[in-house]
């Protein structure tokens, strides 16, 4: 048990070490419990800010689904580069300090694996409740990897995925634990295995929203098999997550309660998030990108275009701001945000996507204009009705970019569907008379490692995914 003080003492993830802590303790310290019981590691799973902290700041730059201000373009070289779409900067170069998307990720997948190793020979508890705790680990672990190798590796393509490198696997909690950066295809065989092997032992209502259900893991497994483009099993999960949970929010009902305060010109006086613990469409909770972790990214004028005209949810959340030189899309929102967990209006148009790919046009747009209907105030709404699969799919991608935008899904279904090569994915702009542009096929879709990782690997190598 001693590994367990050392990775407290040394605050470490990735299983990385420093000299100074390699035999920093040896011993239980006075006054501190080892853990024996359930749960004592059950209470690991509650550490919200430690181990459900899912950071995508650089995704949301490069999609420019955050504003990033001129004084910060001026002194970040990096958010310069991912912001303005700079395919010249060495962004390895850049990466000169630790990032939490990477040791964030890497610090939940280490209390994971604590739990996993040790949870199933704990005291006080019955086995039927000790798998219950493993298989909510399980889940965790898998989408923490799912996070991780849809920033810092290629996206996921068949013809490919046996031979180019994702990212390092580690499958214990202790501190010299080997790492080995794994193929694309193993890690992803990895996060579907975990997903198997929990699946029976889910609870239908999990014990806090931190907790992933039975929900959550048909619905996690339904978002792993749509990036491997396997749209069969991910349309089969996408439905037994929705016989779990089918639940939409009323946003237009939010925007009717709190217009008073919302449609006051120039007041920025924010309203509470509804989209906290216990929304309704949340299968399992997790913190996303801002460092508050209470308020969420104000947007581009842009990006803010890229909403259906009367969609309550965008009117709810921001408002046009000016100051000085700079106008944008300023955040209206309190609160909490599940931006790296999962909800159900992801599955839906998970659903409808592959509705869509199968040629059930009419079936899909029907899911699609069920989300649409608890979103778009009725002066403007209009059922989306097409019989081109081109044009309903765009319809759907539209409405899932909007809906999960501050989540990594819009950075991860660009990748996607760029690497398909049919409904790509590119932007242009203009900033200060100045075109700019993200290609589809630009190599900035691919996060390099932070230096810190590659120069202190832990007990393995890792090799960077992109040249720059």
């Amino acid at each position: 048990m001693k590994n367990i003080y050392k990775k407290i003492a040394c605050l470490l993830a990735l299983g990385l070490t420093f000299a100074s802590c390699e035999n920093y303790l040896d011993d239980v310290p006075k006054g501190f419990k080892s853990p024996t019981t359930l749960a004592d590691y059950e209470a690991f799973l509650r550490d919200e800010y430690t181990n459900h902290r899912v950071d995508i700041t650089g995704a949301s730059q490069l999609l420019n689904d955050q504003y990033v201000t001129i004084a910060t373009l001026s002194s970040n070289r990096l958010y310069n580069a991912l912001y303005l779409w700079d395919e010249n900067a060495d962004r390895i170069a850049l990466k000169v300090s630790d990032e939490t998307t990477y040791y964030s990720g890497y610090a939940g997948i280490s209390t994971f694996n604590l739990i996993i190793e040790n949870a199933l020979n704990t005291t006080k508890a019955t086995e039927a409740e000790k798998r219950v705790v493993w298989a909510e680990a399980k889940i965790l672990r898998a989408m923490n990897y799912f996070n991780l190798v849809n920033f810092y590796a290629d996206t996921y393509l068949a013809s490919t995925a046996s031979t180019k490198l994702s990212v390092p696997l580690i499958t214990s909690a202790n501190i010299n634990a080997p790492s080995k950066q794994v193929t694309i295809q193993e890690m992803y065989d990895f996060i579907l295995n975990d997903v198997k092997e929990a699946l029976p032992y889910l609870l239908k209502v999990s014990q806090t929203p931190l907790h992933p259900n039975l929900g959550a893991g048909y619905a996690f497994y339904s978002r792993v098999y749509l990036q491997m483009n396997n749209y069969t099993e991910a349309l089969k999960y996408a439905d037994l997550a929705l016989a779990e949970n089918n639940k939409l929010y009323d946003w237009i009902g939010y925007y009717n309660t709190n217009k008073a305060i919302i449609d006051v010109p120039n007041s920025y006086t924010t309203t509470t998030s509804p989209m906290s613990y216990n929304y309704v469409e949340n299968y399992t909770y997790r913190h996303g990108t801002f460092n508050n972790l209470t308020t969420e990214n104000s947007i581009p004028i842009e990006r803010a275009q890229r909403f259906e005209a009367g969609d309550a949810r965008f009117i709810s959340r921001w408002k046009i701001y000016t100051v000085g030189a700079e106008t944008y899309y300023r955040r209206t929102l309190s609160g909490a945000f599940n931006f790296g967990g999962i909800t159900t209006v992801e599955v839906y148009l998970i659903k409808a996507e592959c509705l869509a790919r199968a040629g059930q046009i009419s079936e899909a747009l029907a899911v699609l204009n069920a989300v649409r209907k608890t979103r778009i105030l009725p002066s403007y709404y209009q059922d989306i009705a097409t019989t081109d699969k081109t044009t309903a799919l765009n319809a759907i991608y539209r409405t899932k970019r909007n809906e999960l935008i501050n989540t990594l899904i819009p950075f991860a279904d660009a990748r996607r569907l760029n690497a398909e090569g049919i409904y790509k994915v590119s932007f242009t702009k203009t900033v200060n008379g100045t075109a700019y542009t993200l290609k589809s096929d630009s190599h900035l879709w691919t996060m390099p490692f932070p230096q810190g990782a590659i120069k202190n690997p832990g007990n393995g190598t890792i090799t960077q995914n992109v040249a720059k």
